[in-house]
């Protein structure tokens, strides 16, 4: 068998041919005219294709998967990325002045720098298919774990000094995750209705007190628990649609029955403007009687179907 193989191979004809490591020097990628024209077209061929078939009960998770298919390019080329600024920061604390060592620095800084692009690349992308997704669904996107964080999109080919480069890309990332307003804090929990016409009622109310909410803070980011069902849903769907910042505390499954109140603590820590409470469980009702305590204003939505509770009409 190996014989029959090297015999194949001493057969073939490579001259010319040669293995080399993927260009990182490349700074042409697709305009965001193509990227949304492409995505699209591919999008309403696929779900066009699966209307009215035995598979349109599966589309919703392919319609995920879709979008995740960019996030996962994008968190890799990420993950290159921290790793030639590991490489970046041996080669400084290690500088030595000599022509290799700097021009081993200057590739360094280039593979960083490629591979920031093609990170913002396919979040580009990523962003395109998780705008489809909304309007497909209904629903904001979001990956099963982590956040979906988008970096600046304006690319550049200049060469940077490799310090600055990693101060850049430090204060980047701080800003990707650290939103920028006045915290507005939103909790509701899964709910049951009896018809079609009450869980409509109960979206537009939700979506109807955040608008107030906005009206009165127009700098507002939403502080919620990221459930991918019920109330929480809603609200990231609204934020998704008026390109409102979110910022999710989710469940620390580790602390069991005090994963919830862990939550709350958290949420509060952060001296929102409003808390914004929707019918819930046992936990809602402790954020609610916290709030109170320190004197948040709470916009109390517990009645039915998202409505006034009785007792709190004058609010």
């Amino acid at each position: 068998m190996y014989d029959s193989f090297t015999s194949q191979l001493a057969g073939l004809d490579l001259a010319g041919f040669s293995v080399t490591p993927a260009p990182f020097d490349q700074t042409d990628f697709p305009c965001e005219a193509a990227v949304e024209q492409t995505l699209g077209a591919v999008w309403s061929d696929l779900f066009a294709l699966l209307a009215d078939t035995a598979l349109a009960a599966d589309a919703e998770d392919l319609a995920w998967g879709f979008v995740n298919l960019f996030h996962r390019a994008a968190s890799r080329k990420s993950g290159q990325l921290d790793r030639a600024s590991d490489e970046i920061r041996a080669l400084l604390a290690s500088a030595d002045g000599s022509e290799i060592h700097s021009s081993n620095l200057e590739e360094q800084t280039l593979r960083a720098q490629s591979a920031e692009a093609s990170m913002q690349a396919f979040e580009q992308m990523r962003e395109v298919a998780a705008l489809l997704y909304r309007d497909e669904t209904g629903s904001s996107w979001k990956p099963v774990s982590g956040s979906r964080a988008s970096h600046s999109k304006n690319l550049t080919s200049a060469v940077i000094d490799a310090r600055d480069f990693l101060r850049a890309r430090a204060e980047r990332r701080q800003a990707a995750h650290s939103p920028e307003g006045t915290p507005v804090v939103f909790a509701g929990g899964r709910m049951r209705f009896d018809s079609d016409a009450d869980a409509r009622t109960y979206a537009d109310n939700i979506w109807a007190t955040l608008d107030k909410v906005r009206d009165a803070v127009p700098d507002l980011y939403l502080v919620h628990g990221g459930d991918g069902k019920g109330a929480d849903r809603l609200a990231a769907s609204w934020a998704e649609r008026h390109d409102v910042q979110q910022l999710t505390f989710t469940l620390d499954r580790r602390l069991g029955a005090r994963a919830g109140f862990k939550r709350n603590e958290q949420m509060l820590s952060l001296a929102p403007r409003y808390v914004v409470a929707f019918p819930g469980n046992g936990v809602t009702e402790r954020l609610v009687i916290e709030a109170r305590k320190q004197r948040i204003t709470l916009v109390d939505r517990r009645g039915p179907l998202g409505s006034y509770p009785a007792a709190s009409r004058s609010q």
